[in-house]
């Protein structure tokens, strides 16, 4: 029986491979990594995943049959959710960190980049890679009624999963890139609540809150076109990183009121 292709393996390999080799780097370039900003960045993005997939299984079949698969309205659904959960989530938690003398403004790269690690090292990179290791294997050895079955329901759900490697690349290779635009959009974003947080300034929030309306291209994927959908969402996140990166350049010498922990003269980009 057809197996399917082991190229879609290597995505999710290579997405945790990045994910890891960015915190790797973080830490071996000298910059602040502590295990305070894996831990309350773990705490945001469960807090947030966990309250969307609830919201979304109480009001999703509303909101489509309402406005439409693919609508503005339905855009805003998505991305306002990612906003509010993800972005302003972030932004509670880090603030409860910064009152607690868990965070200064050296932890601010080290929670977006953990921000993105969970997201895209584990949530959809890890358990994808199960995954698919998991159904490659039973395709392969497992036994012939559970095979057939297990084959059946991906050729209903997933057909794509066993395309010829000429037609699975390209594929790969967009889902990558859309990892990539996950991970500096989550950068972005954590990086700019930390500061929002450290400053006490609305200002970074507020630059940070529309950048989780990334997700408002969601419904329009189909309609785009992969190359075009996932190129929208490469400039946006990379406009995201630039913009929280140029803010950062700009900051005040040490957070006003803040003696508890030292600031640098200049902040460390994301």
């Amino acid at each position: 029986m057809p197996n399917i292709d082991p190229l879609y393996i290597f995505e999710p390999g290579i997405v945790i491979a990045l994910s890891v080799a960015l915190i790797l780097y973080w830490k071996l370039s000298g910059r602040n990594f502590s295990r305070y900003a894996l831990f309350f960045s773990l705490i945001a993005y469960a807090s947030a995943i966990v309250i969307k997939v609830i919201f979304q299984l109480l009001t999703a079949n509303a909101i489509v049959s309402t406005f439409g698969n693919v609508s503005i309205a339905t855009g805003l659904y998505y991305g306002l959710q990612t906003s509010i959960l993800e972005v302003g989530g972030a932004f509670v938690v880090a603030r409860y960190a910064v009152s607690r003398r868990r965070f200064s403004e050296k932890d601010a790269g080290a929670y977006g980049i953990s921000l993105a690690f969970w997201e895209n090292g584990v949530y959809l990179g890890i358990f994808s890679l199960i995954s698919l290791v998991s159904i490659y294997a039973v395709l392969a050895i497992g036994a012939p009624a559970t095979t057939k079955l297990v084959y059946n329901a991906l050729q209903t759900g997933q057909a794509s999963l066993f395309d010829p490697p000429a037609t699975a690349l390209p594929l790969v290779g967009f889902g990558i890139l859309e990892r990539i635009s996950s991970i500096l959009a989550h950068c972005a974003w954590g990086y700019l609540v930390v500061l929002a947080a450290v400053y006490k300034k609305n200002l970074y929030l507020a630059v940070a809150l529309p950048m989780g309306l990334i997700d408002f291209f969601v419904p329009f994927a189909n309609i785009l076109g992969l190359a075009e959908f996932e190129s929208i969402i490469f400039l946006f996140s990379l406009g995201s990183l630039m913009i929280a990166i140029s803010m950062g350049r700009r900051l005040p010498k040490a957070p006003p009121g803040d003696t508890t922990t030292p600031v640098p003269g200049a902040a460390s980009s994301p």
